[in-house]
């Protein structure tokens, strides 16, 4: 993911009158954490809890000021227990201090009064005079108190009912809580003021009559604000909104069981069932890049939810075909409220992009960059409110209340309608401002809770925003909440969740359990069904569990949820995404070794030892990437996947089939077709380059994991060689589903991510021949769903289970003999037990599952043998142990796009075959 920066940076500790930031950790309501490095040695100290209801304390001249001490702390030589650091494991080597039991005890009513202002520890010297004084880090004694309790209600946020609205937000550190109530769902005019009642756990409530419902609202909290170290008053959004005005300053009560938000047919459609959910096949896309170059869509209509409902539409029409061929999912870049995106149409800035711009000219990425932050576009990994959909893909005039929500169901419905799942992108892992910014929710509501914080206080960014401490438990249940709603009331059938790897695995577990109650029934929704996969990505402050068990890749086997495999897209591509030079290394998929290009200048005899190991990779990712699964490497030694080397980690990180999310390009990065441009030989033709387009591919969709398209990449689709297109505008960005074009030469891509790269990108740009015509981009895209129709059409593709992989799947030729930039993998039925196509060993089927349709003749074939032929030339190869088998080409490009894979040859009496140049084909018997 990539998210724009947000407007403010915001500590949410004052450094000010001599108070060192927040160092202080208060645990519970007992506990505080001290660094160990923070005492004098050799010396008498002592430290002290201190209070000021309004703030102001300092310290001047080794004395207190402003505030009252409450407390006296005492060191525990037992140092902290493993339940209180066990999402804080940073601070395990803290000192561990409690109250000292005398007139300055911190009982519980009196600590409650106290994080309701003000706190500090204060450390005193052998002098007495105060040598340190610091903040306080409170998110562990709030969820002592409040956090743990409330985590367990049913009510937060709002809820209609027949007995009228109920309005619950937790706000525990609130002096006071009113909410101002709109007259409408625009949010226009003088609010009524209503004051709600806290309860015990921190929650404060307000109930009111029916007529509130499709009404805006905002809270009005009195709290202490750490960033301006005063108590201040709030307007702020409800964090679990349902419902907001078009412009995402008021929420609105809205009734998500209301008919009037329901398209016609709403409660009875039901989502398509995937009878083999390891089957799956995903193409990701965003909302706006579907339709806004779209000239079949009303031009009102065009980049909205509304478009997916035209159904005779280009898009639409090559989205069916997908559908038809054995695509099962979109994936939707970031579809709930986003922060950096203009609501109103009317409030969005147009970049004025001269028409006659050059293939590498910077005009027109300069035109975009001037509007960048005010215009229509961004992927949306900036998020405002979670349960809410963006208002800007709402046709103008259905942005308000309920009519947004009605949008969005109809979207879902039409793609159902096609036979797609719908799986909405997600981003728990931060907000998109913090502190008194006018976009920030959380810090506004509970100061210095919501966000992870580093060992000084300082709110961590290391996911470009502001990070969000999901391992508190508020914030976790905001997680599950939202994606029940999502689920529930939105029918959306999977999640994919940006940096997972910043959550916990108690977060996902949680989220799964919470999913897992949704049935047909009750709620039209089998909820055990619904999909989940994200970034296992292992970075941060929270890297190689420093702080908890982290949902990375590796930590989630037995779970179901899936992580994207980095390993065969680099192992395709060569090299890695942030490289500074694409070209200087290539891959299996990208010419290495076989097809030189001129810029890897590693010795010959490296760059095929580096392609044998990268075929390796490929051939364990295509195996479902099992850690258990025991390969033949290149240097002759047999090991398990878990002992293959990936940059100095275990390539095999799956326990299970679904664990491992294959993909060779996604929206990061550049496309498949432009990383090609960069890594294959200047000289090939386009034909080849197209070739190798759908080799790439054939890596994902003929393996055995969940398989994972960027959209638009089976056109050959171009962002004219962008590194990073979140911001980058429509220009950059939109599909051309007729294939008139795809992107290339659109000018040189943004400054901001690409200036470094422009002096090599400038000469690929003006080069015609990287252009491919309208033919070649729809006989790439026929190649493509001849790959996805396979998939479709043969079940041992999809064998659905580690040990039904274990038993079957082997790698003829494999080892330190195999021929360069040859792939062979076997799928044999008659090892182990037999399957016989019914597909029982699944382990992702749903209840209620339908049998897939068994349309191919190949369906119920006994072996499958998958080649693929990434090498300049043709390659005849007797394979070990296959002489005797009786083979041939499989229906599906037998009669399909590709004339070249019918030059194939198997010699049956041999168990030789002959492939094609760059040619995946795929053989049955």
């Amino acid at each position: 993911m990539t998210s724009s920066p947000a407007p403010a940076r915001t500590s949410p500790s004052t450094t000010a009158r001599g108070i060192d930031r927040a160092r202080a950790h208060l645990l519970d309501r007992r506990t505080v954490a001290w660094p160990a490095g923070l005492v004098p040695e050799d010396e008498d100290w002592s430290l002290e809890l201190w209070a000021s209801p309004s703030g102001g304390m300092s310290c001047e001249h080794g004395e207190m000021r402003g505030g009252e001490m409450i407390a006296r702390l005492e060191l525990d030589p037992t140092g902290l227990t493993a339940e209180q650091t066990a999402v804080r494991r940073h601070l395990r080597d803290h000192l561990a201090l409690h109250p000292v039991a005398d007139a300055h005890a911190a009982d519980p009513e009196r600590l409650a009064d106290a994080l309701r202002g003000q706190l500090l520890v204060a450390l005193r010297g052998a002098s007495g005079a105060v040598e340190i004084a610091t903040g306080v880090q409170v998110a562990g004694v709030i969820d002592d108190l409040w956090g743990a309790a409330a985590a367990s209600r049913e009510d937060h946020g709002v809820r209609v009912g027949p007995d009228g609205v109920h309005l619950a937000l937790w706000a525990p550190t609130a002096l006071t809580v009113d909410l101002l109530l709109f007259a409408d769902d625009t949010g226009a005019g003088e609010p009524e003021r209503h004051p709600l009642t806290r309860e015990d756990d921190g929650t404060w409530t307000i109930a009111g009559p029916s007529a509130w419902t499709d009404r805006a609202y905002l809270f009005d909290i009195e709290v202490y604000a750490p960033w301006a170290d005063a108590v201040v008053r709030h307007r702020v959004t409800d964090p679990l909104s349902v419902g907001l005005t078009a412009g995402s300053e008021a929420s609105v009560i809205v009734d998500l069981a209301d008919p009037r938000w329901m398209p016609s047919g709403w409660r009875e459609h039901r989502s398509p069932i995937l009878a083999r959910p390891s089957a799956r096949a995903i193409t990701e896309l965003h909302v706006r890049d579907v339709s806004i170059a779209d000239q079949t869509v009303p031009e009102e209509l065009c980049g909205t939810y509304a478009a997916f409902t035209c159904t005779d539409s280009a898009g639409m029409r090559h989205l069916a075909a997908l559908a038809e061929a054995g695509m099962t999912t979109i994936h939707l870049l970031p579809t709930y409220d986003i922060a950096s995106i203009p609501g109103r149409r009317a409030d969005q800035a147009r970049p004025a992009i001269p028409a006659d711009a050059a293939p590498d000219s910077p005009a027109p990425q300069a035109a975009i960059a001037e509007v960048a932050d005010r215009d229509a576009f961004n992927w949306g990994y900036d998020p405002h409110h979670w349960a809410v959909p963006e208002a800007s893909y709402a046709p103008e005039g259905h942005q308000d209340g309920g009519a947004r929500t009605a949008q969005f169901r109809a979207m879902v419905q039409a793609l159902h309608g096609i036979g797609l799942q719908v799986v909405a992108d997600q981003v728990f892992n931060h907000t998109f401002a913090s502190g008194g910014d006018a976009l920030s929710v959380l810090d506004r509501v509970v100061p210095g809770y919501f966000h992870r914080l580093s060992d000084c206080g300082c709110i961590e960014q290391s996911t470009c925003c502001e990070n969000v401490a999901t391992e508190h438990a508020m914030a976790a249940r905001i997680m599950v909440d939202s994606l029940v709603t999502w689920a529930r009331d939105y029918r959306v059938d999977g999640f994919r969740f940006d940096l997972m790897g910043h959550h916990t695995t108690d977060n996902m577990a949680a989220i799964r359990r919470a999913l897992d109650t949704l049935t047909l029934e009750r709620d039209g929704v089998d909820g055990c069904a619904v999909h989940l996969y994200g970034e296992g990505w292992n970075f941060g402050e929270v890297a190689d569990g420093e702080r908890f068990d982290q949902a990375i890749q590796g930590n989630l086997g037995g779970t179901g949820i899936g992580c994207f495999d980095d390993r065969i897209r680099d192992a395709v591509h060569g090299g890695g995404p942030a490289d500074a030079d694409h070209r200087a290394e290539q891959g299996f998929g990208t010419g290495l070794f076989t097809d030189p290009n001129g810029f890897d200048a590693r010795p010959v005899e490296e760059q095929r030892a580096a392609l044998a190991h990268a075929t390796d990779l490929v051939r364990l990712a295509m195996a479902g990437n099992l850690k258990s699964l025991e390969l033949t490497c290149a240097d002759g030694q047999a090991r398990r996947g878990d002992q293959l080397d990936y940059a100095g980690m275990p390539a095999g990180f799956a326990e299970e089939v679904g664990e491992a999310i294959a993909y060779v390009d996604a929206h990061d990065n550049e496309t498949l077709f432009d990383t090609l441009v960069w890594k294959l030989p200047n000289a090939i033709s386009m034909d080849d380059r197209v070739r190798m387009n759908v080799l790439c591919l054939a890596t994902v969709a003929l393996g055995q994991s969940p398989a994972f398209w960027h959209g638009g990449t089976e056109l050959l689709r171009s962002k004219s060689l962008d590194t990073d297109s979140y911001n980058s505008g429509d220009r950059f960005n939109a599909i051309d589903w007729t294939g008139a074009s795809h992107g290339f030469g659109r000018g040189l891509p943004p400054a901001a991510r690409n200036a470094h790269l422009w002096e090599a990108q400038a000469p690929l740009l003006r080069r015609a021949d990287l252009v491919p015509s309208r033919e070649q981009i729809l006989h790439a895209r026929d190649m493509a769903l001849d790959l996805l129709r396979l998939r479709r059409d043969l079940p041992l593709l999809i064998l659905g289970s580690a040990a039904a992989i274990r038993e079957k799947v082997t790698f003829p030729g494999a080892g330190p003999d195999a021929t360069p930039g040859l792939l062979v993998m076997r799928i044999d039925d008659r090892r182990g037990e037999p399957t016989g196509g019914a597909r029982a060993t699944d382990t992702g089927a749903s209840p209620g599952a339908r049998t897939a349709a068994a349309a191919s003749p190949d369906a119920g074939s006994e072996q499958v043998l998958v080649v693929l032929n990434a090498s300049p030339a043709q390659v005849t190869e007797a394979l070990p142990g296959m002489a005797g088998e009786a083979l041939h080409l499989a229906d599906v490009q037998a009669r399909g796009a590709d004339p070249v894979v019918r030059e194939t040859v198997w010699d049956a009496a041999s168990g030789t075959i002959t492939v094609p140049a760059r040619t995946a084909v795929v053989l049955v018997g």
